[in-house]
């Protein structure tokens, strides 16, 4: 069965709580189980990961080589500020898909900038939680033709 690691940044935890009209309604929590059965429809292995902090999400991508054969990633404020991390995908080598669950190009000026978007092998944005459905289901075709 092919791995899927799901990485989340900085305030995913606080979906639920935070900017209802930017994230939707829908807690951490409802994602995780969205993410659940979506992998589990799509007969991929899942593990999903959320941290705070950077030096984490590096490790936590450090470990990931020879684990997995996919990653998604929301590195939340990250995305725009992270060199550490895109340093990490670039070394470790396992394709990635960048996922946002706002419009991040209707938003702020900086938010439009991405260290990752140009390494990735795809990239979703404005969905709502169905970015990461979108993402899933992106990654497992992907994972079928290899």
């Amino acid at each position: 069965m092919k791995k899927l690691l799901v990485v989340n940044g900085p305030n995913i935890n606080m979906l639920g709580k935070r900017e209802a009209s930017i994230y939707g309604s829908f807690t951490y929590e409802e994602l995780n189980q969205k993410l659940r059965n979506s992998a589990n429809k799509n007969g991929i292995e899942l593990e999903i990961f959320q941290s705070n902090h950077e030096g984490e999400i590096v490790d936590k991508l450090q470990s990931a080589s020879g684990n997995f054969q996919m990653i998604l990633i929301n590195a939340g404020a990250f995305t725009h500020t992270s060199i550490a991390i895109r340093d990490a995908l670039l070394a470790i080598g396992i394709p990635f898909i960048e996922v946002h669950i706002s419009n991040v190009y209707k938003r702020e000026e900086f938010r439009r900038q991405s260290y990752l978007s140009d390494i990735a092998d795809g990239v979703i944005v404005g969905f709502g939680i169905n970015s990461y459905l979108l993402a899933i289901d992106g990654a497992a075709d992907l994972l079928r033709k290899k």
